[in-house]
Order: structure tokens, then sequence, then C-alpha cells
């Protein structure tokens, strides 16, 4: 059984963490990356499917070439950011369920059933964003998810090879440079949103 987490820690991963536009100059290796994604594959799926398929844009070239297919308002962000992650999404993540998914034969579950896989895919691929977020912010790094590109010219530009792989989000991140937050929008009270049946 888990333990109750810190004050400390629960501020770090939700109370005060926020979403940022802009970053401090100082960097983000590769072991940040691959540390993040040691905690992120831990986050549940369903069937352990791991659908998400990161490319992590690190080079000048591969953040031009991202920045060349986001909105007017977000390409200063992800060229100026130390890394752009797109999230994307394998529909074929079957394909990986007889190793990821042993114990039964979940593969058959998603044989020739697009529509089903691609439900899926885009589920559990977002629950993986949420998890690189948490992680990210765990290690004390920080994130600028966002919506504001065009998933077409995405996929053309960085999965044109796999073409079972299609985007879902991209987020910045590196070590958030307070002055670009805006103020926190509200965040409702429990009765506002939620029902207990």
């Amino acid at each position: 059984m888990g333990e109750r987490l810190t004050d400390a820690a629960l501020d770090t991963l939700f109370r005060t963490a926020r979403s940022y536009n802009g970053y401090t100059d100082q960097p983000v290796d590769e072991a940040d990356l691959r540390a993040i994604w040691d905690l992120m594959k831990m986050g549940p799926t369903s069937a352990n499917q791991l659908p998400a398929r990161m490319v992590w844009c690190t080079s000048d070239d591969a953040k031009q070439k991202l920045a060349d297919c986001a909105s007017e308002g977000n390409r200063q962000k992800i060229l100026d950011a130390p890394v752009t992650v797109i999230i994307g999404m394998d529909i074929d993540f079957h394909e990986h369920l007889p190793e990821l998914f042993p114990h039964t034969d979940a593969k058959s579950w998603f044989d020739g059933n697009t529509p089903l896989r691609e439900t899926s895919a885009m589920r559990n691929s977002s629950l993986q964003g949420g998890y690189l977020i948490l992680a990210a912010r765990a290690l004390g790094l920080d994130t600028g998810p966002m919506s504001g590109f065009d998933n077409g010219k995405v996929d053309a530009a960085f999965f044109a090879d796999t073409p079972s792989v299609r985007s879902n989000f991209i987020t910045t991140l590196g070590h958030g440079d307070a002055s670009t937050v805006h103020p926190r929008s509200p965040r409702p009270d429990f009765e506002r949103f939620n029902t207990v049946a």
C-alpha cells in the first residue's frame, strides 16, 4: 500500500505546478528524458497497452520542423524550449500485447477492429502524456502542454516511416521561467463538476 505524499510533494505535482510558456537556459539532457520515461512507463494503461510513441525534439532542426507545423502562437515556444515532446499514439499497439500483456490473448481483442484500436490508443496515450507531465514535475522539470498544431503535418514530418503512429499532443519541457506564466485560472470546488452516486 502506498503512503500519502507530503504537502511539498503534492505542491510539486499539482498545487503550485504550472504550465510554462518559457524556460531558463538550464539544459535538459538525454539522461533526464530517459528518467522521465522510466517513471511514466510505470503508469497504468488498459491491458498495459503503452501505445504512446514519443519524439523528443532537442536539436534545432527537429524543433524547427515541429514549429513549422504549429500555430503561430506556439512556434516560438517550441523553438525556445530546451525540448519539445511529441506524444504520438500507435494504432497498432496490439501487436506488442503478447509481450506486454502475456497472461492472456489480448491481441485478439483488437485484431481487425481499427475503430477500437484508435479509441484505445487515444485514451491510453493521453494517459501516458499525463504521466509524462507528472514525471517531469517529480524530477524537477516543467512542461507546457499544447494542442495548437496541425496533426497531419506533424504526422507527415515525424511519423512518415511509421504510418500506424499518429500525433496526439505536444509539450515543451525544461526548467520553467516563472515570468512566463499567466495568473492561475479558476479551479472549481468539488460540488461544481462532481456527483457522488
